[in-house]
């Protein structure tokens, strides 16, 4: 595969970056592994993530920009949401460049602990662990200040597990007692029904009991504990409210929608627990359903649980076109379509994603097809041919001409055709006679397509100037008796493309630097490069080992032929044995005088 460079990678970013919803959501930066290296959240997803890519920035975010490949965004309802959704990827990827925040720092959740004598503890994960999990709260201390409510009105224990006696906390009410006495699962069951009522903003119970509290410990006189109680009844009223993202219609559910068109179907999976969105699933591919793209949405949902063993939630969304009756019958939970309401909204917001990301596919494979086909018509244009659809590209490479060799590398229709890429061991002596090489490598070439009668190319782009395409004009017409359109990749001082040269004019073809085929000529001169500069790496280690081994006495060109064969490099020959050596027909001393002289630093 090759390797993209910066310049190519840039210019993807800059393609999708018009692209981008002026809507709030969450963007993932990912590097050329696809792996997530930062999560992070926007009102306006267009100006958050452009701004990535726009102006100076500090050397933090300017590494964290040299290392994104591409990115992904997820479109939410509110910035809120995204908020929270920002915090759920964060959990789940917890990306390298995001802040590693320390234990308690992370947004937290309040949990019921799922155990004999369950604890309502501070977490920064939610685990499937049958816990009771609230939240997330903003931060620690609201989390903090609301644990410490609950335990004094709710109590559950408090203590360790391992208590003799009855502990500090319960002598001040603030433990329910099992390390005094035995409690049943019935009494823990009515208290945690109660913090549950409680987080389901059903507040009024608990004012009026700390209420009459206060009043009793007023007319007690005692005022200390009168203004703690007092202190508890504003923090109800002034913090403690009903959480959206609490709301039990909002809870414990997955919701799939869909976008079709062109014959594409993209499909969006909103897995929503603890009232949030916890993860976003996406799809997308082509329909054979023929215009039957519900279909296609029931058959993804069954193998989404069935394949790929999800866990099945309380209830599924769907559109009102999905077979809702066969997922009810097959899950055996409810399958519903809401009309309004946030379960509405959500389903609206899967759609949204579904066709932003339709639109985004379409948009770059129109932006892929001005990069290949685009670009190749203007070069023909500009070369004044009918086409150029076959192209076939030429380089070599040598050390103070040794080791002389040639790469060939092929594009069809614009895009490189690697099964087709050749390479050529120049014969014609070394030396750096670049007009005697080309002239080889061609003959070679399309003598050879000739003898086998097997298609020419529209175009041969030679790597150099007027010394090249003179070399290849002269083989193809005075030889060959061919006539195809030759051009030379000329380079400048620092060995980057600067204009192309057309072979039979032997004018310089004006190209628009910032134009398609300009761009395409660049990405042709690279690859034959790094494709012929490769071979001679190998070819020119090859000749280091066989001048090697030619200096140990005994070892003559058909032992070398042996040992290159089968070991391919000298550390494998070290590494390996008198008996393996002798297994391929080597005598036993002469085995023994490979492996000592390998063995011997002074000799390599």
């Amino acid at each position: 595969m090759t390797k993209e460079s910066p310049e190519e990678i840039r210019h993807n970013i800059e393609q999708r970056l018009p692209l981008l919803p002026d809507l709030p959501g969450c963007y993932l930066m990912k590097d050329v592994n696809d792996k997530i290296i930062y999560v992070g959240k926007a009102k306006n997803l267009k100006n958050r993530v452009r701004s990535y890519f726009r102006g100076a920035h500090d050397s933090k975010t300017t590494k964290l920009v040299s290392e994104i490949h591409h990115f992904e965004t997820i479109v939410t309802n509110s910035n809120k949401e995204a908020l929270i959704l920002e915090i759920n990827l964060i959990q789940q990827y917890k990306p390298q460049y995001n802040i590693k925040l320390k234990d308690g720092s992370m947004y937290p959740y309040l949990k019921i602990t799922n155990e004999k004598d369950p604890q309502l503890i501070i977490t920064n994960q939610v685990l499937k662990d049958g816990g009771h999990y609230f939240g997330p709260f903003p931060n620690v201390q609201a989390a903090t200040a609301t644990q410490q409510l609950l335990q004094k009105i709710y109590p559950l224990r408090r203590c360790g597990k391992n208590e003799k006696r009855a502990c500090f906390y319960y002598h001040l009410g603030q433990c329910i007692g099992c390390c005094d006495h035995p409690i049943s699962k019935e009494t823990y069951q009515k208290q945690i029904n109660r913090i549950k009522r409680f987080f389901n903003g059903e507040v009024g119970p608990i004012k009026n009991d700390l209420k009459r509290k206060m009043s009793e410990a007023a007319d007690k006189l005692d005022f200390e504990q009168a203004a703690d109680l007092r202190d508890q009844i504003e923090y109800i009223e002034t913090t403690v409210e009903r959480q959206a993202i609490m709301s039990q219609e909002y809870d414990n559910m997955d919701v799939f929608n869909f976008y079709y068109d062109k014959g594409w179907i993209s499909i969006q999976t909103f897995m929503l627990r603890q009232g949030s969105i916890l993860k976003r699933k996406a799809a997308l591919f082509p329909s054979y359903g023929e215009k039957e793209p519900d279909n296609e949405l029931t058959t993804y949902i069954a193998r989404f649980y069935k394949e790929q063993y999800n866990v099945i939630p309380k209830a599924i969304l769907v559109p009102a076109t999905v077979d809702q009756e066969v997922l009810e019958e097959v899950f055996e939970i409810p399958v519903q379509t809401p009309l309004r309401g946030k379960k509405k909204s959500m389903l609206d917001l899967c759609e949204k994603n579904a066709k932003l990301a339709l639109d985004e596919k379409f948009r770059l494979i129109e932006a892929s097809k001005l990069k290949t086909l685009g670009a190749i018509e203007e070069l023909a244009e500009a070369l004044k041919v009918e086409q150029v659809n076959h192209i076939e590209a030429f380089d070599h490479s040598h050390i103070q001409g040794v080791h002389t060799v040639s790469g060939m590398v092929v594009y069809q229709e614009g895009k490189p055709d690697r099964k087709n890429y050749r390479k050529f061991k120049i014969k014609s002596g070394d030396g750096a006679n670049e007009f005697a090489h080309s002239q080889e490598v061609i003959r070679r070439r399309y003598t050879r397509l000739l003898r086998e009668d097997k298609p020419l190319p529209d175009l041969i782009l030679m790597d150099g100037g007027i010394i090249q395409v003179r070399a290849a004009r002269d083989v193809l017409e005075n030889e060959l008796g061919l006539s195809i359109p030759i051009a030379g990749m000329v380079k400048n001082d620092k060995h980057k493309t600067a204009s192309l040269l057309d072979g039979y004019t032997e004018k310089i073809v004006e190209l628009d630097p910032r134009s398609q085929a300009f761009h395409f000529i660049q990405r042709v001169q690279e690859e034959v490069h790094r494709y012929a500069i490769s071979y001679h790496r190998k070819v020119r280690s090859k000749s280091q080992v066989a001048s090697i081994l030619d200096t140990i006495p005994g070892v003559g060109p058909a032992t070398r032929s042996k040992l290159l064969k089968h070991f391919k490099s000298l550390q494998k020959i070290k590494q390996s044995d008198v008996d393996t050596l002798r297994r391929l027909g080597i005598s036993r001393p002469v085995s023994k005088r490979i492996l000592e002289f390998l063995n011997d630093s002074n000799n390599l």
